[in-house]
């Protein structure tokens, strides 16, 4: 089974089934496609199956265009009938891994699909897990429940663990352009599974386990979010003695080696950074350890919404005005800049914050017209204001929390009274400077 399969992916014959039509799946899709495969999308959402079908995207860096040209091209459909996942020769899971009320993770999402790939599951199929998640998922969590199925992995059906490394917005790195860390369940799941992104993306790169690269992926992101905190903490400390922290990054990062630019902000944001560490600290709790680090830099991160809105509330009181009754426009809903990815953004925290401290609260976001419903967070149904001369002068305070390239900052500066940056957006400008302040 395994010949015939490698077969198929050889030249390119395999079917390609995707199960998750977010941030992942769709870039995911464009680079099988682009590489000649046939496709077939999975998602619960209909909505989101029909706009496909029609050929519309609902994420900035896929275009409308991109799945118009896959559909002309009849390289690619989408569904929400689960039963057809026996079509796929292989199958690529890319659906959320949250973590719940406690901050422990949540893997409903993929032994939900998991189930729904059992019930459909026949010999020769490969399934391939991309959602980041701890060390030992793959085999225990998932290779259990597709064996419900009556049939056996490494026998009957291969397994593969492979971790997403979107990173939505950078035109740079597009998911063919960055190289794939695979393990696989065993050296015939590990061929097929390399053999496979061989022809999608620019490098491979084959491990010993399913164990190895989903802890490569841990690591990849833990290791973003302590260094993020590090310089969190210290824009507190260097807040508190006048010294811009900005200026001490771009100072320290003219070292040629041993140096790499992290940079503070009001809070971690992605699907990432925010969530994969603490992956790693409810796997230690399991075994009896601690991750020290690892809990700190998140509790210095999760700390940085309330020392932004503290920061706030003293600049406003130096203007003689409280938080309360405030009008305070918050720009940016996204979660980093030039992207429509909202997911676990800061700026979210920031206007629970503001609300929970009484002021009147509007956002802007170029690309996200609309606050979306959201699991975790009980926000007004607000929609993205115009930054007219009139509207940012009726503002106390414009509260910059995500630094898109769309904003004219001059003018922002200009016709705001008070202007609060969280991501240094405003370096460039050079009147008005007494209205900005950073935090």
């Amino acid at each position: 089974m395994s010949a015939e399969l490698l077969q198929k992916i050889e030249s390119k014959k395999a079917l390609v089934g995707v199960v998750g039509l977010g941030y992942v799946g769709l870039p995911l899709l464009d680079a099988f496609i682009n590489s000649g495969f046939q496709t077939i999308g999975f998602d619960i959402d209909d909505e989101k199956v029909v706009r496909l079908n029609r050929g519309e995207s609902y994420i900035k860096h896929i275009s409308s265009d991109q799945i118009a040209n896959w559909r002309e091209k009849k390289q690619f459909e989408a569904t929400s009938d689960m039963s057809r996942l026996s079509e796929a020769d292989v199958i690529l899971i890319c659906v959320p891994t949250p973590l719940n009320e406690s901050r422990d993770p949540d893997l409903s999402y993929v032994t939900g699909t998991g189930e729904e790939i059992a019930a459909a599951l026949r010999p020769g199929q490969l399934v391939i897990l991309e959602s980041t998640t701890y060390p030992t998922t793959t085999r225990d969590v998932l290779v259990p429940v597709l064996e419900k199925s009556g049939l056996k992995v490494s026998e009957d059906f291969f397994v593969a663990y492979s971790p997403e490394r979107e990173d939505p917005g950078n035109i740079d790195y597009s998911a063919a352009k960055i190289p794939k860390v695979v393990g696989g369940i065993d050296e015939q799941s590990l061929k097929l599974a390399t053999a496979l992104y061989g022809h999608a993306v620019v490098g491979i790169v084959p491990v010993s386990s399913p164990e190895i690269a989903e802890a490569a992926k841990i690591l990849e992101n833990t290791y973003r979010a302590v260094n993020i905190a590090l310089v969190n903490e210290l824009k507190v400390l260097l807040d508190g003695l006048h010294i811009d922290i900005w200026e001490v990054i771009d100072a320290a990062k003219t070292k040629p080696f041993g140096f790499q630019a992290f940079y503070p902000g009001p809070g971690l944001g992605g699907h990432c950074i925010p969530i994969d560490p603490f992956y790693l600290t409810w796997l230690a709790r399991k075994q009896g350890l601690t991750t020290r680090f690892i809990e700190l830099a998140g509790e210095v991160n999760s700390r940085m919404p309330e020392y932004v809105i503290g920061r706030l509330s003293e600049f406003l009181n130096d203007a003689g005005k409280p938080v309360r009754d405030s009008k305070i426009c918050v720009l940016g809903a996204a979660y980093k800049k030039d992207v429509d990815d909202p997911r676990e953004s800061p700026s979210f925290v920031l206007m629970e914050l503001l609300l929970k401290w009484g002021a009147d609260l509007s956002y802007n976001d170029p690309h996200v017209p609309r606050i979306p419903k959201m699991r975790h967070h009980d926000l007004p149904d607000l929609r993205s204001q115009e930054l007219t001369p009139e509207f940012l002068a009726e503002q106390d305070c414009v509260l910059i929390a995500t630094d898109h390239s769309a904003y004219d900052y001059d003018h922002i500066v200009k016709h705001s009274q008070l202007v609060l940056d969280t991501r240094n957006a405003t370096k460039g400008v050079t009147e008005n400077r007494e209205k900005i302040r950073k935090a």
